[in-house]
């Protein structure tokens, strides 16, 4: 965004507008207007527009938004031009097609994350249900199985839910530019850790560190919003006990503490301990809990029901502005996360399906579902953390291309297809199986 901007939060919209530049979000039509030669149309600006337009219901027609709660209108198949004995095959599919892991998580975490340094859970886990799924065609359930409203861990499917908190903060001007530098936004953090609520003798305090700087570092100075939300940071340091190198680790063990820093925004890497970092930031910002933030201005507003929770560890405790506050996570890789059932899972998707707006109004702006849908150059089936693009159709190979998931461990799969105007859940599936259920829903539309 330009510097010289005149920025300011449109009330009407929920969007940013730059006035001077000639820049604005259009309201009717809901793609970014530029004066001329300020940038050239390319391809993934053309894609832009067309994921708009397919996205956006034509003049005059009626789109469906569920009421609060159990309220959510049922269609059979049939009545929205679906095929039924079809949807019924898809929804056979997945429930033949259940992930072959211990429903008990906290021993699956240990028979998979059992290899990585440092790999005790912190946080809490809980027994997942069964394999799970709903299928939302034009806003209306035409399928439900498994246990819908069961609150469940969704692992990185948490990840959606934090992106979405900073666009909040980027909406409302708390965070400028998403390519700004994260370092001068920090304030310094004092943890408080697992020593909540005790005291600890002077002689075992002497010499320990009482502050956080996560961006001290000459790397971490480097480090803008917009590498935290593309996984392209490279952060180095230690977050709640888990040092960067541990998540994942690459190559020979003798390389893991010691190899050269990629440049920020050069290389692609999953990896949680820089996710957490970027929860820490938002709070940070917001200088609020980051389930309050989501719950007054995103779970409330799209009618989620009471029962979700975003959980962090036994660790992550802060102090800001005199009050204690827990850092959530953004995954359940060592505990902790988002629990919540499919139900509140597909309103989300939901909610990201109309681009961020809901009955009228609008939760985030179309600016930010427009960066967040931008493939990631050395990852281009990434966009903002999670919303994982079908890029050349290389994620779902059924699915058009316009499509993308919020996507996480288990496998927790919510799947929107803007140009079928479809959102599917799947829960505890198995990630090979994700694209046969898209494919056969997909045929299952006449």
């Amino acid at each position: 965004m330009n510097s010289e901007c005149e920025v300011r939060e449109c009330e009407s919209a929920g969007v940013r507008e730059c006035e001077s530049a000639g820049v604005r979000e259009c309201e009717s039509a809901g793609v970014r207007k530029l004066r001329a030669g300020e940038w050239a149309m390319s391809s993934l600006r053309v894609w832009w527009v067309v994921a708009v337009l397919v996205a956006t219901p034509a003049v005059g027609q009626e789109v469906y938004f569920p009421e609060a709660g159990d309220a959510w209108e049922h269609r059979t198949p049939a009545e929205v031009g679906m095929d039924p004995g079809l949807v019924a095959e898809a929804v056979a599919f997945a429930q033949a097609n259940e992930i072959d892991a211990p429903r008990d998580l906290e021993v699956g975490h240990y028979l998979s994350w059992g290899r990585e340094p440092f790999d005790e859970g912190i946080g809490p886990f809980k027994t997942r249900g069964p394999q799970t799924g709903i299928i939302v065609k034009d806003g209306y359930i035409v399928a439900e199985w498994g246990d819908p409203h069961r609150v469940d861990m969704t692992f990185s499917v948490t990840k959606s839910f934090l992106s979405t908190t900073v666009a909040l903060a980027y909406d409302r001007g708390l965070i400028r530019d998403i390519d700004d530098l994260v370092a001068p936004y920090m304030a310094p953090v004092i943890e408080i850790g697992t020593h909540f609520g005790t005291e600890r003798a002077a002689a075992e305090r002497l010499g320990a560190s009482k502050i956080l700087l996560p961006f001290e570092t000459e790397h971490n100075r480097k480090i803008t919003w917009n590498h935290l939300l593309r996984q392209t940071s490279d952060w180095e340091g230690t977050l709640w006990g888990k040092p960067d190198w541990a998540d994942r680790p690459r190559g020979e063990s003798s390389e893991w503490m010691d190899r050269p820093r990629n440049e920020p925004g050069t290389v692609y890497k999953y990896n949680d301990v820089r996710v957490n970092v970027l929860a820490l930031a938002a709070m940070n910002v917001w200088r609020r809990p980051l389930p309050q933030v989501l719950r007054e201005y995103v779970m409330d507003p799209i009618g989620a029901s009471p029962t979700w929770r975003w959980l962090g560890y036994e660790n992550s405790w802060v102090l800001i502005d005199g009050v204690p506050m827990q850092a959530v996570s953004g995954g359940g890789h060592w505990g902790g996360g988002m629990f919540i059932s499919a139900r509140d899972q597909a309103r989300f998707g939901y909610l990201t399906l109309r681009r961020g707006v809901w009955d009228g109004e609008r939760i985030f702006s179309e600016e930010w579902v427009q960066m967040a849908l931008t493939p990631t150059p050395v990852e281009p089936t990434y966009g903002f953390m999670n919303w994982f693009l079908n890029t050349d159709g290389e994620l779902l190979p059924s699915a058009p291309e316009s499509a993308f998931m919020h996507l996480g461990a288990g496998t927790n799969a919510v799947y929107v297809d803007p140009e079928n105007d479809l959102v599917i859940v799947a829960r505890w599936i198995d990630r090979g199986a994700v694209d046969g259920l898209v494919q056969r829903v997909i045929a299952s539309l006449r």
